[in-house]
């Protein structure tokens, strides 16, 4: 089992939404089954990811607005967050060591810091049923989403992988186990500096329990 549920247990019910299966609930925006957006933030802006289905991932890729070059780092977030789990109250943290942005809120606890986005090449290895046909993937995306900002292919790495249970056996093997949300388990993160966020709904289905479904998604503007 996944530490990260005992280190951040989850004793509520999933948060009542009001979106459905149709469409995200009033104010909200949809991202369709492996599909993603590009968000622009500002400092104080809140980005709320929210599962409406239940078991999906969402990839979460971060860039400083108007500097390419400065991205969400994946390792320097566990070096100086001491751990490969993320929660309420963890900072993102950037590859120059500038902090992106903050947790603020999380109804799961269970988020992935150690795989890369999912692209042509995970299903050409890791789904030859699939013999090497085209498929949606969250790096093509995620590229397609950020490319209008100044975001090259090459500068893409590990991704915030939101809902993803993954986990380390005493032998140190990986497991994916199904995302454990709820409909209406969300995560929000708080911006640190102007970023743009690359937000997907994941396209592995071995990632979603087999089947890829949307996520919603919602910005709240910091006042001024």
């Amino acid at each position: 089992m996944n530490p990260a549920r005992t280190r951040f247990p989850r004793n509520a019910a999933a948060p009542t939404y009001a979106g459905t299966a149709s469409g995200p609930a009033p104010g909200w925006s949809r991202i369709a089954p492996q599909t993603g957006v590009a968000v622009e933030l500002e400092p104080g802006d809140r980005l709320t990811v929210l599962d409406p289905l239940g078991e999906q991932v969402s990839d979460l890729y971060l860039v400083a607005a108007g500097d390419p070059a400065e991205v969400f780092s994946a390792g320097r977030t566990t070096d100086f967050g001491n751990s490969i789990y993320v929660s309420t109250g963890s900072r993102l943290w950037s590859n120059r060591s500038q902090v992106m942005a903050d947790v603020v809120d999380d109804t799961v606890g269970v988020h992935d810091l150690t795989l890369t986005p999912c692209s042509q090449a995970t299903f050409d290895l890791l789904y030859p049923e699939f013999d090497g046909a085209p498929h949606p993937s969250c790096f093509a995306n995620l590229c397609g989403a950020l490319a209008p900002f100044g975001v090259d292919p090459d500068s893409i790495g590990s991704t915030l992988n939101v809902f993803m249970d993954v986990w380390t056996d005493a032998r140190g093997e990986l497991h994916i186990d199904p995302p454990p949300t709820r409909p209406g388990d969300r995560f929000t993160i708080e911006a640190r500096m102007p970023v743009v966020v690359g937000v997907t709904a994941c396209s592995a289905e071995k990632s979603n329990n087999g089947t890829c479904t949307p996520i919603d998604w919602l910005v709240e503007r910091a006042e001024l």
